[in-house]
């Protein structure tokens, strides 16, 4: 199967790391950023598509306006992001040039995600760049970017990423050569684990964010490939069959473009609570979600907004847009769909979220 979905791979996404690309003292790793555009342009040639997701603009930013330590504040965050980010992006820029590619610079916030019509013109700016050979890089947008529009790191982007784009593969360049059985840097005994059919609990402890991304890309079909930076030249033994890194394996039943946009990259702004019944219904026997179902409304939010079903224990079953706001939903959950008329005194609809919108944890 490994052998299989690295043949097979047409589109891949390749996210690097912030330590491989720069680091406090040297600045820009230079001669990895050739040896990185060299391995990339090597797949190209063999009829891949290369999409990046580059960490690395604070560092850059904080290696040229000779700042002492990691900067705390936000401001000082974006600060050093906008200086470093056309230092990052030069270098790129330069690397490739000598392999004959052009590059493209991708700025995103979550926000621009989150909004449907702004994903699809995302994807399709992605998609002509693509189309002309273009490796697009992308990176968060750090300069403009809060808390409430950031992505939380770029392991997180590069799993969003692989959905945006359609990708058959995702890269994690990592420092470190795989997932271990624990941290190699602390336990010597610590051995690689070559392949994860599943992302559970136990293998989210050991590998954090990163795992959370593959989870976000198998979700979709997508697999997942964790492998060592530092070496870069094993990028391309990975795709000339040697078992190097750690793979996730993509599930079998995968989430079309739109349930996968709804259960990985809206973020809920409240939480519905389901009695056992509409529990039963959900996750049984593929039913919408009724009003009678709900028994509390917790959180602010507005019809088409995402919110998270939980169980009476607040377990997340589920996840998906409302039809009411909360305000309208406190006021009819509990009560039939016939009753919503009289109610409100409008009936936009008998569900509070469609099946069709709803997506199963």
């Amino acid at each position: 199967m490994r052998h299989r979905i690295l043949k097979e791979a047409r589109r891949v996404v390749v996210k690097v790391g912030s330590r491989l690309v720069a680091s406090k003292g040297i600045g820009l790793q230079t001669d990895w950023i050739e040896r990185l555009a060299a391995q990339l342009a090597a797949l190209k040639g063999n009829g891949r598509e290369i999409v990046m997701v580059s960490s690395g603009a604070i560092v850059c930013g904080i290696e040229k306006l000779g700042l002492r330590e990691y900067p705390k504040s936000l401001p000082m965050k974006q600060a050093a992001a906008a200086v470093g980010q056309s230092r990052l992006m030069w270098a790129y820029e330069k690397a490739f040039e000598k392999e004959a590619l052009k590059v493209a610079q991708i700025l995103l916030t979550l926000e621009d995600l989150t909004n449907r019509s702004r994903f699809l013109n995302s994807r399709h700016t992605l998609t002509a760049l693509l189309d002309f050979g273009v490796v697009p890089i992308i990176n968060e947008n750090d300069t403009v970017a809060v808390e409430e529009i950031r992505f939380g790191d770029n392991d997180s982007l590069a799993g969003m990423v692989a959905h945006l784009v359609d990708a058959d593969l995702l890269v994690i360049l990592s420092d470190v050569a795989g997932l271990y059985t624990d941290d190699p840097r602390v336990n010597p005994k610590a051995t690689l684990i070559s392949l994860i059919p599943e992302v559970t609990a136990d293998v989210q402890r050991l590998a954090g964010g990163t795992a959370m991304a593959a989870k976000k890309a198998a979700s979709y079909g997508v697999a997942t490939v964790i492998l060592g930076g530092e070496r870069i030249e094993q990028l391309s033994a990975l795709f000339e069959g040697e078992d190097v890194g750690t793979l996730f394996l993509p599930q079998e039943q995968q989430l079309t473009s739109r349930k996968h946009w709804i259960a990985h990259t809206l973020k809920a702004k409240g939480q519905l609570v389901l009695d056992d019944g509409a529990v039963e219904a959900l996750m049984r026997r593929g039913k919408s979600l009724l009003p009678s179902g709900i028994t509390a409304v917790r959180g602010d939010f507005e019809a088409g907004d995402s919110v998270a079903c939980v169980d009476h224990a607040s377990r997340e079953i589920a996840k998906g847009l409302v039809n009411y706001s909360s305000q309208a939903i406190a006021k009819i959950m509990g009560r039939k769909s016939a009753d919503i008329q009289k109610t409100l005194g409008y009936k936009d609809y008998d569900e509070v979220i469609h099946r069709d919108n709803l997506v199963i944890e």
